[in-house]
């Protein structure tokens, strides 16, 4: 099989794409299918971002050719976050059960990883996040209630948020995958919000709980050259280094947030106040 590619661009170049364009480079609107993998290779960091929906059977993790790799996690480490039903996690035999909202970490040399929903009707929905990877670090169930949540923002300015981490330093430990999510409280759009950007790591932006009939409007781009995507349930944004990942919505929504590059240092950001956009 042949994984899906995006190949990274330019400050210079995405501010003369149209509207088609940029989504076509940075939006992921395919993920959560019923039954299948989805992964788009990206070159900015070399990060996969992907999906699979087990419904009535175990889905192993496949091999693709554009890796050339003898197994997926040959060199590479994986974190998965589960936005659906429960669900199972087999990793070379040992098994993990995974509610909505819980993650795994996935270590380097891991041969065989298998998914399953517990009811088919309710099936499982496993966003899957994967980075090259340099040592091998042990398996890790990460449960929502163990993340240690941290509320930010205010309801006053539309943008009180709870911040989950789950792969970070002081958390799983990773080579250099970080990853989380936030959950927005009712009333509330705005997410990340005033902005940043973090040269020294990529990220990705998936959006869930997005009530139907209801988008997101994402913010990408330069500071001083933001441009926008509409985003919808389950769908994706991959966001370059140089670009602040921000977003309003039209109701309160959640999203996971997987970062890979440099460090794994959350903090390492780089503010940009709000009167400055532009």
């Amino acid at each position: 099989m042949i994984m899906n590619q995006r190949y990274a661009q330019s400050p210079k170049e995405v501010a003369t794409l149209g509207t088609a364009e940029l989504r076509a480079s940075f939006l992921l609107e395919d993920l959560m299918q019923l039954g299948q993998f989805n992964f788009t290779y990206s070159h900015y960091d070399r990060a996969i971002t992907g999906s699979v929906v087990p419904v009535d059977k175990p889905l192993e993790l496949p091999g693709y050719e554009n890796l050339r790799s003898d197994f997926f996690l040959q060199r590479r480490e994986l974190g998965i976050i589960n936005v659906g039903g429960a669900g199972t996690v087999n990793i070379d035999g040992t098994v993990y059960e995974v509610n909505k909202l819980d993650a795994v970490y996935v270590g380097k040399g891991s041969v065989s990883v298998v998914f399953s929903s517990n009811v088919a009707t309710d099936p499982a929905k496993f966003f899957l996040y994967s980075v090259p990877a340099h040592k091998e670090y042990p398996h890790q169930l990460i449960k929502k209630e163990n993340a240690i949540p941290t509320t930010i923002g205010s309801k006053d300015t539309a943008n009180e948020r709870t911040i989950y981490k789950y792969i970070h330093l002081e958390g799983a430990k990773s080579c250099q995958l970080v990853m989380g999510l936030t959950v927005l409280s009712t009333g509330c759009v705005w997410n990340t919000m005033p902005a940043h950007v973090h040269d020294r790591r990529m990220e990705s932006y998936f959006y869930f709980d997005v009530p139907a009939g209801q988008v997101v409007f994402h913010l990408m781009g330069q500071p001083q050259e933001t441009r926008h995507v509409v985003v919808q349930n389950h769908q994706a944004i991959i966001s370059p280094p140089w670009s602040i990942h921000s977003g309003g919505g039209t109701s309160n929504y959640g999203f996971i947030w997987a970062m890979a590059g440099e460090n794994l240092v959350y903090s390492d950001m780089d503010a940009v106040a709000i009167n400055e956009l532009r």
